[in-house]
């Protein structure tokens, strides 16, 4: 079996399993990030990185977008999606991989924020635990873009996903980056924050593998404090909230799919009253 037909099976394999994106990046494309975030300080021997993702069912937020039911959001979209749902998935294409004699390691998305908790066993070597950057590896992927919001879109659910890594020593072929773009900078996630959060009029560049993206700059330690939706992270509360379900991502949610910029589409809109929002702008 060539390359090209190995990668061709284990798009088929994901597809079957029920993964909504797939995306590969080659051993070159983190070249430029520190040891203590690339994924192949795990597994130096790897040639590919894929990333798999399932989505984030719209309706799984739509009792944080009345007010009314914030718990379901919270085992649907964030604990059972990553621990159980993608972990299932990720892990049943990881033995695809082992199935066809390449080696496959399975990576949870834990924060990339997070320290070194241990000390390196060896000259030369980054102190565990790695945790590798999940924006960066899915634009290295080209499953997307770094939103103005400084969220990841995809073009298929906006940022409605969530991925799992799979580290393999296949030698796939990369996934080209994506060229379009989700995220039209409208503001609106900067309009929605009642904090005052998010500015985007001095946004900063970021640049993955040549792929150019302008960022708002984020008060997070305000939006840890945000009771418009926003959850602290759930594996480290240090680390950035989860904006999934904030008021300013919903609102960009909504622009996104009046806009058709979005290929997930629905009968109906996302937002059919006025956004409810607590607290006054702090800017």
């Amino acid at each position: 079996m060539n390359t090209q037909e190995f990668k061709q099976t284990i798009e088929n394999a994901a597809k079957k399993i029920g993964i909504d994106l797939i995306g590969f990046a080659s051993k070159e494309r983190f070249d430029g990030v520190s040891a203590q975030h690339n994924p192949f300080s795990i597994f130096p021997e790897g040639k590919t990185v894929i990333l798999v993702g399932k989505r984030i069912c719209r309706g799984s937020l739509r009792g944080v977008e009345e007010g009314t039911n914030f718990e379901d959001y919270d085992k649907f979209g964030r604990r059972w999606l990553e621990d159980e749902f993608l972990a299932l998935a990720c892990y049943d294409l990881v033995r695809v991989i082992e199935d066809h004699g390449w080696e496959a390691c399975p990576v949870f998305p834990n924060p990339s924020e997070l320290g070194p908790q241990g000390v390196s066993v060896a000259d030369g070597r980054p102190a565990p635990n790695v945790y590798p950057d999940f924006d960066y590896a899915a634009v290295a992927c080209g499953l997307g873009e770094i939103g103005r919001s400084g969220l990841f879109l995809s073009p298929q659910f906006g940022s409605r996903q969530r991925f799992h890594m799979i580290i393999t020593d296949a030698q796939i072929e990369a996934s080209p980056l994506f060229e379009g773009s989700v995220c039209d900078s409208c503001g609106q996630c900067a309009k929605a924050c009642p904090l005052g959060a998010i500015d985007v009029d001095h946004p900063k560049e970021i640049e993955i593998c040549g792929k150019k993206m302008k960022v708002a700059e984020i008060n997070y330690a305000i939006c840890r404090s945000c009771k418009n939706g926003a959850c602290k992270n759930r594996l480290a509360p240090s680390a950035k909230p989860d904006r999934i379900p904030a008021l300013c991502n919903r609102t960009c949610m909504c622009h996104l799919e009046e806009t058709s910029l979005l290929e997930n589409r629905f009968e109906n809109p996302f937002r059919r009253r006025e956004a409810w929002s607590v607290g006054g702008n702090q800017t």
